[in-house]
């Protein structure tokens, strides 16, 4: 399974394109899928580290939210590419967490998806489906009970 992970995750950076201007959402994994983001000051930590990219003007950050093992993030690329923004934001993360745990290593998994949006209309559909995942998974039964989530749309 390890073996099949690493490969998946090395095919999924071939091809890779960025454009300015272009609507993404992207993910990405802890290492061996490890749930670090139960803690909440960790949770914290990794909002922050995508914070500091929207306030760089690297990314309009749209909506978001922290799962126990991995993170979605919905943006609009303003500069730069992508695999620059993504390991600017697994790079710092794991640094402070590092920090904060007394730990050193790994801790994101290599790589990361992306998907990238078509229109406005899908805008708004996606930042829903981001936002739910805590109650898809079953972690509350009241997104306005799990706060490690934000969207531009608070509805």
């Amino acid at each position: 399974m390890q073996q099949y992970s690493q490969f998946h995750s090395c095919n999924m950076r071939k091809g890779r394109h960025s454009e300015i201007g272009q609507y993404y959402f992207l993910t990405a994994v802890t290492h061996t899928r490890r749930p670090v983001f139960y803690n909440f000051r960790a949770a914290r930590i990794c909002i922050g580290s995508m914070r500091i990219q929207h306030e760089k003007g690297l990314v309009n950050s749209l909506a978001f939210v922290i799962m126990p093992e991995h993170f979605h993030w919905l943006v609009e690329l303003r500069q730069g590419k992508l695999s620059d923004l993504m390991k600017k934001v697994k790079g710092e993360t794991a640094r402070r967490l590092n920090i904060h745990f007394e730990k050193s290593g790994r801790f994101w998994q290599p790589g990361y998806h992306d998907h990238a949006l078509r229109t406005d209309e899908d805008l708004r559909q996606t930042a829903r489906y981001l936002v739910n995942n805590p109650l898809r998974a079953g972690l509350v039964e009241n997104l306005q009970s799990y706060p490690h989530w934000d969207a531009i749309w608070l509805e």
